[in-house]
């Protein structure tokens, strides 16, 4: 459908203006919530992480798409609760203990609400009480980890141990991520995944909840 491919356009352009303009378009003509949610506003941003992945946009260019986003969410939200539209999944995001950075994480955090899911971000120097606390209120069925500095990774592996000792390990999946972490201090430490950009995060995440 022209419509949709048009949000999808606008997005990806980060045309927020023109994103709200087309969504409220497409209700207006009777689209349903789901087919704008997935055929316009999911669409042009899952292109935008193929994109990014391959280097053939930047960080600027994402931070503008997921504003877009955000504008065309904004204005189907309430079909989308009328329609009953679910979330494809539930994550929690945060940077660990020690660590302040938190341009990651946001990157991450636009990728997934891409991708489809609802995301409760916690913000940064999280230590593992608070993450714990969470996953108990919010029963997530993902926990993603950020850590930028080779001194604050290991919070990482904290977290998990805290997951373990509360008996919540087996009831959610933990992602992690990160500048100095790799996949073999993910599998040392019993991570379900690691990431190593934005947009394989949110592929990891889709893979989860398939």
């Amino acid at each position: 459908m022209e419509l949709l491919e048009n949000i999808s356009s606008a997005l990806k352009r980060g045309k927020a203006k023109e994103v709200e303009q087309l969504v409220q378009e497409a209700i207006d003509s009777g689209v349903s919530a789901q087919e704008i949610l997935d055929g316009g506003l999911l669409k042009g941003m899952g292109e935008i992480g193929v994109q990014f992945k391959n280097n053939e946009v930047y960080v600027p260019e994402v931070l503008i798409a997921a504003r877009a986003l955000n504008k065309g969410t904004e204005v189907l939200k309430a079909k989308l609760i009328e329609e009953g539209v679910q979330a494809i999944g539930k994550v929690i995001i945060c940077t660990v203990k020690g660590d302040l950075h938190d341009i990651g994480k946001n990157l991450v955090k636009m990728m997934l609400e891409g991708a489809g899911f609802e995301v409760i971000d916690l913000g940064v120097d999280v230590d593992e009480d608070k993450i714990i606390q969470a996953v108990k209120d919010h029963s997530p069925q993902i926990l993603c980890l950020s850590a930028l500095l080779t001194t604050t990774m290991n919070q990482q592996e904290v977290v998990i141990e805290a997951l373990k000792a509360s008996g919540l390990k087996d009831s959610v999946k933990v992602m992690i991520g990160g500048a100095p972490v790799t996949q073999s201090f993910a599998d040392r430490i019993g991570a379900d995944s690691y990431s190593p950009d934005a947009a394989s995060a949110a592929e990891a995440a889709k893979a989860f909840v398939a």
